[in-house]
């Protein structure tokens, strides 16, 4: 049994039985962060901020809010817009929130993919970062269809319709889905369940997951240094806050948070008070009608361009629907279709970064055509655009990362091959002249004059320079010198040598 001291206060007496200051000091006052990052690392805050805003605005509309096919539309566009006091006011925040909301996911998730924070180690990160987006486009389209307008109605016909094309079970699972046959009052009931209950608690347990994934491998940086998280962390708390590499989450790195944050508020206010008609379709603000179909039926904007790639393939229902799920899922397995380990951004890497920008480039294209009719041209830009998307994902990714790889590695495993760099033209001649005299010379020496050695010694002032001409006239200087700069030759002069030594100490 624990042991509990007596507590001086009702803050001691929780901290006891709570852990708060231990929580605190591993989740925020010791949780390092490395001081060499930018902007885009306070998105992260920034969408918190913005889920909480949705949250907030939900509750209050969810009190007015009618989920029946009969009176859905009138809840929010008589009800909540022009009878509540300021119901107005929170329609637009929550509007322009599920924007903002995913225009800084999108942004999040392409800064990982730049700054290569998906692999080496960062993968459990990486997926429960995909499993949010995945749980707010669910929540974001769930949402859509509560207005109960022309567009609302439309698409959900359209999207539950891709489940029966499911095979095997495609049909039975449409209509569970829709609760009927058609898209009906069931549908609103079950698709207002998902929006208001089940997918907040879904998102809320994966945003804890993601927070506590981040905790092992910590923060990645602008340059991808690998960072000593403990040594650097000693450095700073011993004093030495300008010469260690990081910095604490609270309150150092908040703060920065918290001024990017405000700077996004303020957008945001405009955006509500100014510009809010941008998340909301038009035609939306007709009501629902099952005998009148819109002349071109689309998503919001964040669903263009997964839309795009269903849509694309037009010859091919089937082929849509592979593609649609393949780009849906694909974002998942990035970590392991990147073939290079080393982690690295993309403008330090000489063939990805063309990747990537073409990736941006093929993204933002299929979301502007998916908007448009799809008739003409513009269904087979689609098309090229889908391919494209799938080709850069599925094909460039892993071949361009690969060889990004092999051309890393090519210089350090060359020397292996050539040890031993060969001595050049220049450098043979230079060696054979500078070389020492053979060992077999002295031997030969002795061996064939003993004699000559004795008298040499006893008359040294006889042996000259002078006196070689008149025994050996017949060698020139430079006949000597081809003689000493040949290898075969060096074994008989020694011998020469005696010889003309012993005739000389004769005379």
């Amino acid at each position: 049994m624990a042991n509990f001291k007596k507590a001086n206060s009702l803050g001691e007496w929780l901290d006891q039985r709570l852990w708060g200051k231990a929580f605190i000091k591993v989740m925020m006052t010791e949780y390092w962060v490395p001081k060499k990052i930018n902007f885009l690392w306070s998105f992260g805050m920034v969408l918190a901020t913005l889920f909480t805003i949705l949250v907030v605005t939900g509750i209050f509309l969810m009190m007015y809010y009618k989920p029946d096919v009969n009176m859905a539309f009138d809840s929010v566009n008589h009800t909540i817009m022009q009878e509540v006091a300021f119901g107005w006011l929170f329609r637009h925040m929550h509007a322009v929130a599920a924007s903002l909301v995913f225009l800084f996911i999108y942004i999040h998730m392409f800064t990982g993919i730049y700054y290569g924070s998906f692999k080496s180690g960062r993968e459990v990160i990486w997926i429960s970062g995909v499993l949010l987006f995945v749980t707010f486009s669910a929540a974001g389209f769930s949402g859509y269809m509560l207005p109960w307008g022309q567009m609302s109605y439309w698409a959900a016909q359209v999207i539950t319709g891709l489940f029966g094309e499911i095979p095997l079970i495609g049909p039975d699972l449409a209509v569970w889905i829709r609760g009927d046959y058609a898209v009906d009052d069931a549908t609103l009931t079950r698709f207002f369940m998902l929006h208001v209950f089940l997918l907040p608690i879904v998102i809320i347990g994966v945003i804890c997951l993601h927070m506590y994934a981040l905790r092992a491998p910590h923060v990645n940086n602008e340059d991808n240094e690998e960072i000593d998280f403990e040594t650097e962390a000693k450095k700073y708390l011993a004093g030495n806050k300008v010469g260690s590499k990081v910095m604490p989450f609270w309150p150092k790195f908040m703060a920065e948070d918290i001024f990017v944050v405000c700077l996004v508020l303020a957008l945001f206010c405009f955006l509500v008070f100014y510009s809010y008609d941008f998340a909301m379709d038009p035609i939306n603000f007709l009501p629902a009608d099952s005998m009148k179909t819109p002349e071109h039926i689309y998503p919001e904007w964040y669903f263009l361009w997964s839309y795009e790639v269903l849509r694309g393939f037009f010859f091919s229902s089937g082929l849509g629907l592979i593609a649609f799920a393949i780009a849906n899922v694909i974002f998942f397995v990035l970590p392991w279709l990147d073939r290079d380990p080393l982690v690295l951004p993309m403008h330090k890497r000489p063939l990805m970064k063309y990747w990537f920008w073409s990736l941006m480039v093929t993204l933002a294209g299929l979301t502007i055509y998916g908007k448009l009719p799809p008739t003409g041209a513009n269904a087979w830009i689609g098309f090229v655009l889908s391919i494209a998307f799938l080709g850069l994902m599925l094909v460039a990714l892993p071949i361009l990362s690969a060889r990004e790889r092999k051309n890393r590695e090519a210089p350090a495993v060359a020397p292996a091959f050539n040890p031993k760099p060969k001595a050049t033209a220049t450098q043979a001649p230079k060696a054979s002249t500078t070389a020492p005299e053979p060992k077999s010379e002295p031997k030969a020496a002795e061996a064939v004059a003993p004699e000559s050695a004795k008298v040499a010694e006893a008359q040294p002032a006889k042996v000259s320079i002078a006196s070689a001409p008149k025994t050996k006239p017949k060698t020139t200087q430079a006949q000597e010198t081809k003689a000493s700069t040949t290898a075969p030759e060096s074994k008989s002069e020694p011998k020469a040598a005696g010889e003309q030594t012993s005739k000389d100490g004769k005379q």
